[in-house]
């Protein structure tokens, strides 16, 4: 694959997710995907190593909470070889009264025409306190 394909394959999870198409978002990860969160685990669960059946669970208890999803926003990418590294923004208000609006660094590999690894840096404090603090359910 090139280069502009493995942005275009990037880009596309992002996409779905943005059109609420979580099974879309799923289908451009490979079935051994590993989907690597920062943080700690301890303060927040969704940090951590996950697999492919782990994160659809993740997504779909996500998409619960939102009122009516989340938008996701690439605003720019940049690829060497099979590596993509994005900028993305996530918003949207949540069930709780509360408003999700992260801003992420997300490095993904790519492997044929799938998504095998991601690395996903965000804002631990705003997840912290929007979806995990007291008062957060």
């Amino acid at each position: 694959m090139s280069i502009e394909d493995n942005k275009r394959i990037a880009r596309s999870f992002f996409e779905r997710l943005h059109a609420r198409d979580v099974q879309g978002a799923l289908g451009t990860l490979s079935d051994d995907v590993s989907y690597w969160i920062v943080g700690r685990r301890d303060v927040i669960p969704s940090s951590g190593t996950h697999n492919k059946e782990r994160m659809a669970r993740m997504f779909a208890a996500m998409m619960e909470r939102f009122v009516n999803g989340m938008d996701m926003t690439v605003k720019n990418a940049i690829a060497e070889g099979d590596q993509v590294a994005l900028e993305v923004e996530g918003y949207g208000p949540l069930k709780n009264g509360r408003v999700y609006n992260n801003q992420y660094h997300i490095l993904m590999r790519i492997r044929g025409d799938k998504i095998v690894e991601v690395h996903e840096y965000l804002d631990t404090q705003h997840v912290y306190e929007t979806w995990y603090a007291e008062g957060s359910r």
